[in-house]
């Protein structure tokens, strides 16, 4: 014989705020986004505008919102790590390029463990569209390409871990990227992304990890 337990009622509140992080993480209400009011989400749950109004402060709360007095609320993060980073301004660029180095290089030791030709021929790709975007000095190009780089480096570690992780200071990242592009780039900073990506390639983790070390030592020294 086996007893279950009362069935557990989920807070109204509750049920409301997983339906608006259900539109957060698919993209319905998109990053630096306005929401829909108050009275209109309420008209279309069939709900108070109570229950709307508590079920959006608890998700301003995790970060994943941020009410702007006057102008309405904003979705500020797509998921609760990146809320938090967002939330807590954990934003010094000094801290993202510790955060990013630690990230980068346990992918990197990873990646060079099991090399894959396909991901290899991405980072190669990015490299190039660095290349391009540096030429002819276009910041946000720039950006795209350094950006696709640096993740494509946690993406071929195979870890989803680290990739959640990564992409959940996505916005942090591109903001020290765009802050510490340069042009032209200076010759060591191409030279730095080619050895953690011939270290890779190569298949030695303890280089690429050294390598994305290295990287982004440099990248700091030329801010």
């Amino acid at each position: 014989m086996s007893l279950n337990g009362p069935v557990r009622q989920v807070p109204l509140v509750q049920q409301v705020a997983d339906q608006f992080r259900a539109l957060i993480e698919s993209g319905k209400w998109a990053r630096d986004t306005r929401i829909p009011g108050e009275n209109q989400l309420a008209t279309e749950l069939g709900v108070s505008r109570g229950t709307v109004r508590e079920a959006l402060r608890s998700l301003s709360l995790t970060g994943l919102l941020e009410p702007r007095v006057g102008d309405g609320t904003y979705v500020r993060a797509t998921d609760e790590i990146s809320g938090v980073l967002l939330r807590d301004e954990l934003s010094a660029l000094d801290q993202v390029f510790d955060a990013r180095a630690g990230i980068e290089a346990a992918a990197a030791r990873l990646a060079a463990g099991r090399p894959s030709p396909d991901r290899l021929k991405g980072l190669i790709a990015a490299v190039e569209a660095r290349d391009a975007a540096n030429d002819t000095a276009d910041l946000e190009a720039f950006v795209v390409a350094d950006t696709a780089f640096h993740r494509g480096v946690v993406e071929a570690s195979g870890n989803p871990i680290l990739l959640r992780l990564y992409d959940a200071m996505a916005g942090l990242l591109a903001e020290s990227i765009e802050a510490s592009a340069h042009f032209p780039e200076h010759p060591q900073l191409r030279a730095a992304h080619l050895d953690v990506f011939e270290a890779i390639a190569a298949g030695d983790p303890d280089a690429a990890a050294r390598a994305s070390y290295a990287l982004i030592e440099t990248v700091k020294q030329n801010q």
